[in-house]
């Protein structure tokens, strides 16, 4: 007989939706628990499309497309407010 698995041990994608608040109350959001989210994704991004035998554009692609929708979203005030002038 397989034991149950713990809610908190499933990944994001295994949990069912009832059992979404509680898996979420689960997480650990101090900071160091954050910085350990982020350095998981890191390294999980890093050796998914950075470090690999044969790579491609597609690591560096994405960072770039990040970086370019991240600075849109940044400056998309200034940009919608020159876009309702006039220029005659």
């Amino acid at each position: 007989m397989a034991s149950p698995i713990l809610v908190k041990e499933k990944k994001l994608m295994e949990v069912k939706l009832g059992e979404l608040p509680g898996w979420i109350l689960m997480r650990d959001f101090t900071p160091k628990g954050t910085a350990g989210a982020f350095q998981r994704g890191y390294y999980r991004y890093y050796n998914k499309y950075i470090n690999v035998k044969k790579g491609g554009v597609a690591g560096i692609s994405m960072v770039l497309a990040a970086y370019v929708l991240f600075t849109y979203c940044g400056s998309y005030k200034e940009l919608k407010h020159e876009r309702l002038h006039k220029y005659h």
